[in-house]
């Protein structure tokens, strides 16, 4: 029952309805990717993404009680793990409201978002260009820290970093990322 509604409201938080570019089979294929956390402290991240379905519950004066029960629900399969659009949109989610809120950038969730979308190399998979082979390769590669030492390939790419991203969990990696702009 939910399902569509909660994807909508994922979406809704990264993506600008104004433009003309779209990203739903990106946005599906995501959501329909579990994310497994390859480093114990990633395990947070998927707890956040998880957490989503009560932020959810909430903006829409949804009882928790309904959404867990919900969530139960076969419509919602495989929902006791995180996605890879929850934690992604989660990830950004934290790093704007508890590191870089700034009033005068305004929300930047959607552009942390996208910067992880572009490092992983999905920036180009809109609805006209989609490919789910490639989709599911490059998610692949990250799930298994296949990607380059600086990140490349992974949610957050840092020319000149002396430190293997790969060997450190998302949170390091972001803060890494955010003290390099």
């Amino acid at each position: 029952m939910f399902k569509e509604q909660y994807f909508e409201w994922l979406c809704s938080k990264v993506i600008d309805d104004n433009s003309n570019v779209k990203y739903s089979k990106l946005m599906s294929c995501l959501f329909d990717s579990a994310f497994v956390p390859s480093m114990a402290m990633d395990e947070n991240r998927s707890d956040d993404g998880k957490n989503l379905r009560y932020r959810f519950g909430i903006e829409n004066k949804i009882p928790r009680s309904v959404i867990a029960n919900e969530l139960d629900n076969d419509d919602f399969q495989n929902m006791d793990t995180c996605n890879m659009l929850e934690m992604l949109i989660a990830l950004s989610i934290r790093c704007e409201e508890t590191i870089m809120t700034d009033e005068e950038y305004g929300d930047r969730t959607g552009e942390w978002f996208w910067n992880s979308i572009v490092s992983l190399g999905l920036g180009s998979m809109n609805d006209t260009r989609f490919d789910e082979k490639y989709v599911t390769i490059v998610i692949d590669r990250f799930m298994n820290g296949q990607y380059k030492r600086n990140g490349e390939g992974g949610l957050f790419t840092i020319n000149g970093i002396k430190k293997d991203m790969r060997k450190f969990e998302i949170w390091y990696q972001m803060c890494w990322y955010l003290d390099s702009l």
